[in-house]
């Protein structure tokens, strides 16, 4: 039985992992959860799952989560702080890693449980848009191995040759016959809206996406297509590719997921419904194929599937993020630093929706930064970038 680590259990991709552990209780066991401020969903978990720990990054609510094991008699043990989360991520007795926190909180987690040479499922795009390469030279340097969560990134492993997949970030794709990639993305829930009507949106609006269940922040970033520019920069360093080899596509029916496109004109596609369980039952089970819990495609309901170039007049935030990638590191950091202060922002209604590309383009501009030669300087980028960010918010006229 593989013994697993969930970082982020009470969100989405938390969540939805333990969906996969209960379609197969023989295969994992769960040593440990984390969570930020859910105190009665990681309560509920730890009831039906019994992990040996429960972290909880704010102290006040791992208190009162200590409250409440010992009333119904849990022995699981619980800790607070953003430090006790690094040193769950690298548990001795843990073979897998879940990371499903969302936002650069996750880097220094993720590092940890690389470095102890854990199978790390990565769910979390902003550490791949940080810090990529040092994430893959940590993987290269310890016995850790990286399977990517993400539905897109994950149908791009699903259609890799073997040898590639088990060294993830390390072998030539060229060398094996991949051209490029292509990432496809379903335009959000304003693919058709005018763009007249784009600065109207409200936060409830762009949080209902058409084909995906997901949290606020990833449900904000699928609107404006952020996500897909995050995706786009971690594709470069999850399978060692250059930019010119990544190709964006939207098609609105989230039925394929990424396709590769072969030397012999071969393209290969991952094909299934649009549900996290199959990416991450995949992950989990990896070489092997396990119990998802989630429905095949029915053909037969499928009146169409369909591809157009994405409209950046629409999507503004995806060609920022295209452009910081093939400026540097420095200005993937710096953008993600602010769509994370943009997106809160929006969420607030301090905001309007539009004007979410408008500060990421402002940080942009106003900040230049050399390119990180170490974890520490990445971090020291991204707190620059948030202060100016939030700078920058008090020149924005209030929603």
């Amino acid at each position: 039985m593989k013994k697993l680590t969930i970082l982020g259990s009470t969100g989405s991709i938390g969540r939805s992992t333990l969906s996969v552990v209960r379609k197969n209780p023989h295969l994992f066991i769960i040593k440990a959860l984390v969570a930020d401020k859910n105190v009665q969903m990681i309560a509920e978990q730890c009831y039906e799952f019994r992990p040996d720990f429960a972290v909880m990054s704010d102290q006040l609510a791992a208190n009162k989560l200590r409250e409440i094991l010992i009333d119904i008699q849990i022995p699981t043990k619980v800790l607070g702080g953003e430090q006790a989360i690094s040193e769950i991520a690298s548990l001795d007795d843990v073979d897998q890693v879940m990371v499903a926190i969302v936002g650069m909180v996750a880097l220094l987690p993720t590092l940890s449980a690389i470095k102890s040479g854990k199978q790390v499922l990565l769910a979390n795009k902003e550490s791949l848009v940080s810090s990529g390469r040092f994430l893959v030279e940590a993987v290269r340097d310890s016995t850790a191995q990286l399977l990517p969560i993400d539905s897109e990134h994950n149908a791009i492993f699903q259609s890799l040759p073997y040898n590639l997949q088990e060294n993830l970030g390390f072998l030539s794709t060229e060398k094996h016959g991949i051209e490029n990639i292509i990432l496809t993305g379903s335009g959000g829930p304003f693919r058709e809206i005018s763009l007249s009507k784009l600065d109207q949106i409200t936060p409830d609006q762009a949080c209902l996406h058409p084909n995906w269940s997901m949290g606020q922040k990833i449900s904000i970033d699928s609107a404006t297509m952020m996500n897909k520019g995050l995706e786009y920069i971690a594709v470069k360093w999850l399978f060692n590719v250059s930019f010119s080899q990544i190709e964006v596509i939207l098609h609105p029916q989230s039925v394929i997921h990424s396709m590769i496109r072969y030397c012999d004109g071969s393209v290969m596609a991952q094909m299934s419904s649009p549900d996290m369980r199959v990416p991450i039952s995949y992950a989990m089970g990896w070489p092997d194929r396990i119990q998802s819990g989630s429905s095949s495609l029915n053909f037969k309901n499928i009146e169409a599937i369909t591809f157009s170039e994405p409209d950046y007049s629409r999507y503004p935030c995806l060609k920022l993020a295209i452009e910081a990638g093939l400026s540097g590191q420095a200005s993937t950091i710096i953008l993600n630093a602010a769509n994370e202060i943009a997106v809160a922002a929006f969420l607030d209604s301090k905001i309007g929706f539009t004007d979410i590309a408008r500060l990421n383009s402002m940080v942009l501009e106003h900040l230049l930064c050399k390119e990180p030669g170490s974890i520490e300087e990445v971090f020291a980028i991204d707190c620059e970038a948030r202060s100016v960010s939030k700078a920058l918010l008090r020149h924005f006229p209030l929603k």
